[in-house]
């Protein structure tokens, strides 16, 4: 969101100079700089959340960070600081502190499932973060150069962003929220077959049913 709004901003310092002067290369100069500003802040937004993704498949799944859902998310991150730190690996493994626990296939088949849907959960806000980003993107390379930066300089660009982004977040987030319940179930049948896994079962009832509500609240006062 800073380099978007830079790029907005790159045309308020020389503004008098292109209306005293009427200085058209001037202004062309500013308007190729800001369309060479946005081509590379799409390209770095699709770089970054492509490693993001590739990362989460290749990666060990840390599970002692906790799943951070519901009003108490942040309690919940506390508490599970004193757990030893616990993975699972791409091939099905769980460690705890770097040690492979003895599983049987069954287990090692509900851990992948399980680390599947936390890494579809992951990709989703991924998802959701690139369409955010493209949107307030397209809000800053829509429209003239005067514009651009009347609206940088009067904070109507920032909040055509800001509803803009909106309008991409909002339904995604909810679309996590549906994801839940079948976590939760995996995550309890998982926490039953294997002893090891129960101290990083973090997520509760609660956090499910909760999760629309605090997406309606958190949108709500914005």
């Amino acid at each position: 969101m800073k380099r978007i709004l830079a790029v907005a901003l790159l045309a308020s310092a020389p503004l008098s100079g292109v209306q005293a002067h009427g200085n058209h290369g001037t202004q062309v100069g500013i308007g190729a700089e800001i369309r060479h500003e946005l081509a590379d802040a799409r390209k770095e937004v699709r770089i970054d959340l492509a490693k993001a993704r590739r990362e989460l498949e290749t990666d060990n799944l840390r599970l002692d960070k906790g799943l951070r859902f519901g009003q108490d998310g942040t309690r919940k991150q506390a508490r599970n600081t004193a757990l030893p730190q616990a993975e699972i690996t791409p091939r099905g493994d769980f460690l705890i502190d770097g040690k492979p626990q003895a599983i049987d296939g069954g287990q090692r088949r509900q851990l992948l499932a399980y680390r599947g849907q936390v890494i579809g959960i992951a990709k989703s806000g991924i998802d959701i973060g690139q369409r955010s980003a493209e949107a307030a993107l397209d809000a800053v390379g829509n429209g003239s150069l005067f514009g651009l930066v009347v609206g940088a300089m009067t904070g109507s660009l920032e909040r055509r962003i800001e509803r803009l982004v909106r309008a991409e977040v909002e339904p995604g987030v909810r679309g996590i929220c549906r994801q839940l319940p079948a976590l939760l179930q995996a995550q309890q049948r998982l926490a039953s077959s294997l002893a090891q896994f129960r101290p990083y079962a973090t997520l509760e009832a609660g956090d499910v049913d909760d999760c629309e509500k605090q997406v309606r609240r958190d949108f709500a006062s914005l």
